[in-house]
């Protein structure tokens, strides 16, 4: 037994120096691996921080023009509505005086309108009153002119021709 006992001790030892042997290989390793990365973050600062220098940079020179292009495009908004408010007054104002133009344009045309027809009825009444009389008076003449003929040539006339005449004569 003593001999299965130096054995697994042997056996553990070698074990352990195995294991002891693959932990420095890893830290070897996990150094080399570390070191490559501080390198690499190293290169990548001494490359980026240029780059983030110049930016900044920009930053702060653009930063006051950035802020007046902002307010100057603010002021140009409230001078377009300004004058967007002032066309639609002028617009309206002169919606409402071309409507009251229009409404005084219909009047005076009705007016006249009236006016002509009133002057019509009155040539009307005045001239083709006398005519129609004179008219009337005409062919009142011509009526008893064709009854005296008509007598002279024929002394009886049947009475329904009278009528007839009688009734031509009233107008």
């Amino acid at each position: 037994m003593q001999f299965w006992m130096e054995f697994f001790s042997i056996v553990a030892a070698i074990a352990l120096v195995v294991q002891v042997g693959i932990l420095i290989g890893l830290f070897l390793q996990l150094k080399r691996t570390t070191e490559s990365i501080n390198r690499m973050v190293n290169d990548l600062h001494s490359r980026m921080g240029p780059v983030l220098t110049r930016a900044q940079i920009l930053l702060d020179e653009t930063e006051p023009k950035i802020s007046a292009l902002v307010e100057d495009a603010s002021h140009v908004v409230y001078l377009a509505r300004t004058q967007a408010q002032k066309m639609d007054r002028i617009f309206t104002e002169a919606a409402d005086r071309l409507r009251g133009q229009v409404l005084r344009a219909d009047r005076i045309v009705t007016g006249t309108l009236e006016a002509v027809e009133d002057a019509g009825v009155q040539v009307r009444r005045s001239f083709l009153g006398p005519v129609q009389k004179v008219s009337a008076l005409v062919h009142g003449l011509k009526i008893g002119l064709d009854v005296l003929r008509s007598r002279r040539g024929n002394r009886r006339e049947p009475a329904a021709e009278t009528v007839e005449q009688e009734d031509e004569l009233f107008i």
